[in-house]
């Protein structure tokens, strides 16, 4: 029986805790960049040091009254005079990029990387239309290709702490930790108190198995005044907290995430963990409550079934109501989510 006890105890404590729970900061990262990036570099419409000079004999007075309407709100007209200048001079980069920057302010990033393509194509040296096209890609996800434009960009200025820090992430999306870590690393040392750029460097950590690096990194971007992800922020340090057995921290920060955020998935991890800390009618308590916001989470069913096993060999296989309920939770999780063999082997092993 003690190995019965062992086994679910085992089944507990790993089956049910997915990588995706590693993984999901990966999306979170790359939002918070990309709308850092969005509003870091460039404005609304406007030249950088290394964009093509205005020619006003070659569109440049299209490209003037363009801004000037950009300036006065009156985006369709600036759209017009850009394209006006366009057809005037089809290798004005000013053009290319300000009709860009309307498509991208506007959330048309198909637009927008066709602009930015275009600007990077005629001026390859432009960091602005590098790194704006690398920006594009990504948010269409088109994640290996933005890795291109990101190098490029970097090529040219490889100081820059948001294209360091995006590329970072795409790599990271790509489950390519070894290489997202050097850029990771140092988009905090040219920034330390970036709160997202600490975030980008604890998710890499945790993807590499550095846990105890990723709380330190964690702990910081939550401690940092532009973070705006302390939910993000609490689900992944839990999971790092969890990664390395320390799960009282572990419960206590999932606290604190379902005061600011319950959710199905919060309540699961909290279960886990007071599973972990053998408080079995605590963790069942936090598992129905994942289950009332969400009656169809089937990790759960799992951990309330996983709970009510341990119920029953306690008992010394006496307590068969538990045997029961954690029988219907397990069935129900697999008509949920078929694809569980060892939730299958559970049943298989404790039928009568």
């Amino acid at each position: 029986m003690e190995s019965d006890r062992r086994m679910v105890d085992r089944l507990g404590a790993g089956a049910f805790v997915r990588t995706a729970w590693l993984l999901a900061c990966a999306g979170v990262c790359v939002g918070a960049t990309l709308t850092l990036g969005a509003c870091g570099t460039r404005g609304g419409s406007g030249n950088s040091n290394n964009e093509a000079l205005i020619d006003s004999g070659e569109g440049g007075d299209f490209v003037a009254a363009a801004e000037a309407a950009v300036r006065a709100g009156d985006k369709r007209r600036a759209l017009l005079e850009f394209s006006k200048a366009i057809e005037k001079n089809p290798r004005l980069t000013t053009a290319h990029m300000g009709m860009a920057d309307i498509y991208r302010l506007d959330g048309d990033y198909g637009k927008a990387e066709q602009g930015y393509r275009k600007a990077a194509e005629i001026e390859p040296r432009s960091f602005d239309a590098q790194y704006y096209h690398g920006l594009m890609l990504h948010v269409l996800n088109r994640v290996s290709e933005a890795i291109g434009a990101y190098l490029r960009a970097l090529s040219i200025r490889p100081d820059d702490q948001k294209a360091n820090l995006n590329l970072g992430a795409a790599y990271y999306q790509l489950a390519e930790y070894a290489q997202a870590l050097p850029y990771a690393s140092k988009a905090v040392a040219l920034d330390p108190k970036s709160g997202p750029a600490r975030f980008s460097l604890g998710a890499v950590y945790a993807g590499l198995g550095r846990h105890s690096e990723a709380i330190a990194e964690y702990e910081q971007a939550l401690d940092s005044s532009d973070s705006d992800m302390p939910s993000q922020l609490l689900m992944n340090l839990s999971a790092s907290y969890g990664a390395t057995s320390r799960f009282a921290e572990m419960r206590n920060t999932l606290q604190r995430l379902i005061k600011l955020q319950p959710t199905p998935a919060a309540f699961e991890r909290l279960g886990f963990a007071e599973f972990r800390m053998e408080n079995i009618p605590a963790a069942l308590s936090a598992y129905r409550e994942a289950l009332k916001l969400d009656p169809d989470y089937f990790p759960a069913l799992n951990g309330v079934g996983v709970c009510e096993l341990n119920t029953y060999l306690w008992s010394d296989k006496t307590d068969i109501a538990a045997r029961d309920r954690a029988f219907e939770a397990l069935r129900r999780s697999l008509r949920l989510k078929p694809n569980q063999p060892k939730v299958q082997d559970l049943l298989t092993r404790y039928a009568m």
